[in-house]
């Protein structure tokens, strides 16, 4: 019989409550409360699609300036997800769009290109390309220096964005840039008018792989990170003749020997020890045969530098030190070209110290790690020359159980450009994509303390 006093009634809903929380099929049939995932759990639930796009990347390498089935197949799944896609800037660059609403517009760079090399990796989705290069040799290519990452975690923020626009107000800007391995494909998609047919953006960033730092961990530079890349081409002089009678002659190859040597002092002995500077003689061409005295011999240099003022002293001293050398020997005056390639990388100080407190928030102190300036080039330097605030972080690439065997064997693990190399992709992954978002969104106004 049910109670009809207002005692009874009380009493009977406490014995209901006490039966619920002491009996736990009860308690189990109460609905969960839907809590939204973290980046971290949304790039992990979409980890098996991200390492499927990666395979298919990793296995179809293209060289720069070739890239016409890569940016298609990246310029579709951008446009799957929502973009606004404009394919063919600079050659086979792209530029994907994702408007959403009024804030700051932002640029996230991939590079496209992949690098004459014959992988010999041994996994079971290493390229087979085979291509024949413009001197008639035929090569191998390979994603060596990790674009194939590169490009899938620039997919992988551009879905995340796509599916969170809650999350965020303003602009987004993928850019799929070509030829970052000839240090050409920025330019490319600048004098394309990039940042007059797009918006420009308020801050630009980018990653690239470090095969050095274990997976989970990122890497920060403020200021200089990267070098300028110029290169040299020396033509020295001579006069040919038997060479049993040396007199009679110019010997352009003994001029080349005493050149490289006198090459070597500049940095030494001319440039501010607490300057970082590079002057690398490559290529010594010259003479055809065991007696005979040639004409010329040619020398190829590549010169790495920070600032201009060091930039144009290297250049200034190489330029001295040839046509001293040449004189010296009475010989004609060498023909020196230089080519000034790809500009050093600042990272601007205010965006580099704001993301890097978003990723020390995001993926802890100890997994972010300031880094060594770096003599190599990259061209996304040009991005900051026009004007733009970018910042390039390094990615953590290898397991830390293999790069520690490989200090157990005593061997440094293998470079990029290596045709060894390959990174533990499903773990990069899921750093990458996890620190990117997380400082767009931050950019973009969205503070997180739990990505």
């Amino acid at each position: 019989m049910a109670p009809t006093s207002d005692f009874g009634r009380k009493f009977a809903e406490l014995t209901w409550v006490f039966l619920i929380l002491s009996c736990p099929t009860l308690a189990a049939a109460e609905p969960p409360q839907n809590k939204p995932a973290t980046v971290r759990e949304w790039v992990s639930g979409a980890s098996d699609s991200l390492v499927e796009n990666y395979r298919w990347f990793h296995t179809n390498p293209e060289l720069s300036f070739q890239e016409e089935h890569t940016a298609s197949q990246l310029a579709e799944l951008l446009a799957a997800e929502g973009y606004q896609v404009t394919p063919g800037i600079g050659g086979h660059g792209l530029v994907a769009l994702l408007n959403n609403g009024d804030g700051p517009t932002i640029m996230f760079r991939t590079d496209l290109d992949a690098l004459p090399v014959t992988e010999n990796t041994e996994l079971v989705y290493a390229s087979q390309k085979k291509v024949t290069l413009a001197d008639g040799t035929t090569s191998g290519v390979m994603h060596a220096c990790g674009h194939d990452i590169h490009m899938t975690n620039a997919l992988g923020v551009a879905r995340y964005m796509a599916h969170h626009k809650d999350q965020w107000q303003g602009t987004l800007m993928i850019l799929g840039q070509p030829a970052e391995e000839k240090g050409a494909g920025a330019k490319a998609m600048l004098e394309d008018g990039l940042f007059e047919r797009f918006p420009k953006p308020d801050y630009a960033l980018a990653l690239h792989v470090d095969p050095t730092m274990p997976v989970g961990t990122v890497g920060f530079r403020a200021g200089y990170a990267m070098a300028n890349v110029d290169s040299v081409d020396i033509i020295l002089k001579g006069k040919g003749g038997h060479g049993a009678y040396p007199h009679m002659t110019v010997d352009p190859i003994v001029q080349a020997a005493q050149l490289v040597m006198d090459l070597q002092t500049i940095v030494s002995r001319e440039i501010a020890p607490s300057e970082p500077a590079v002057v690398t003689v490559g290529a010594i061409h010259g003479g055809t045969k065991h007696n005979v005295i040639g004409e010329s011999c040619h020398l190829q240099l590549t010169v790495r530098s920070y600032g201009e003022e060091t930039r144009k002293q290297l250049l200034d001293a190489i330029r001295r030190k040839a046509n001293a050398v040449a004189e010296s020997y009475r010989a004609e005056k060498p023909e020196i070209t230089v080519k000034e390639g790809t500009p050093s990388l600042f990272n601007d100080q205010k965006l580099t110290g704001s993301v890097v407190e978003t990723l020390r928030r995001t993926l802890g102190d100890d997994h972010v790690v300031p880094v060594d300036p770096s003599m190599g080039g990259e061209d996304f330097s040009r991005y900051g020359l026009a004007g733009v605030p970018i910042f390039m972080f390094r990615l953590g690439a290898v397991d830390a159980r293999r790069l520690a065997r490989y200090e157990q064997l005593g061997q440094k693990p293998p470079s990029l450009h290596s045709p060894l190399f390959y990174p533990d992709a499903e773990e990069a992954l899921q750093t990458s994509v996890t620190a990117s978002v997380a400082a767009l969104l931050d950019l973009f106004g969205n503070k997180t303390d739990q990505p």
